[in-house]
């Protein structure tokens, strides 16, 4: 089992690592010729947290790539494309990186409560933002709760998850769907036997 997990970790590392958001984000903030310092002040967020999404230490929940993306005048698409010619269609097969190996963020990053897959990361310049979604089953807490601009809609695949959104508590089933401002607190976490998956699809101003 230990094997494993270290098995597990090291495809974790290794995935991280092939998706170059440090990269893409220190590239971007050269570019751009700002500090650590000044891409801190810009965002909210702190120059050490800022420096490990960076060194790709740390893997920014989605929120915070939207703080990022926001400091940086880009759409949060920025992130997931590919360099080339602009595509009209993008096929991804379900046995691509799978979710159960998917990212986690490190021990010092803002534990958000969920996994997430990119679903369409070859696409340039997307209106929308298609992500599939596996959340930990723990026990909720209000340092679950985020919010950023735009909308969200989210359709649940399996399990049951507990959605928090304000001051209500709604639980949701395999088929159940929500649309919703994300500019207020929201959060989840997965509730019965099995961990929730949905399928959820970002909106946001570039």
């Amino acid at each position: 089992m230990q094997r494993r997990g270290c098995f597990v970790q090291e495809k974790i590392k290794q995935e991280i690592r092939e998706m170059k958001l440090g990269e893409k984000v220190r590239g971007l903030r050269q570019e751009q010729r700002l500090t650590l310092q000044a891409l801190a002040d810009m965002t909210g967020l702190s120059k050490p947290l800022l420096s490990q999404i960076e060194n790709d230490q740390v893997t920014p929940p989605i929120a915070t790539l939207l703080k990022i993306a926001k400091g940086l005048k880009v759409g949060i698409h920025y992130f997931f494309e590919e360099a080339g010619d602009r595509q009209k269609f993008m096929l991804t097969r379900g046995d691509q990186s799978p979710l159960g190996s998917q990212r986690r963020p490190g021990k010092d990053a803002v534990q958000q409560g969920y996994m997430y897959k990119p679903l369409a990361p070859g696409m340039r310049q997307k209106k929308v933002e298609p992500f599939l979604i596996e959340f930990e089953q723990r026990e909720w807490d209000s340092s679950l709760f985020y919010s950023h601009e735009g909308v969200e809609f989210l359709y649940l695949l399996d399990g049951e998850l507990e959605f928090h959104y304000a001051d209500e508590v709604m639980r949701l089933y395999p088929g159940d769907s929500i649309y919703y401002e994300s500019s207020e607190p929201h959060g989840y976490v997965s509730v019965g036997e099995v961990r929730a998956r949905a399928v959820a699809v970002l909106y946001t101003k570039s």
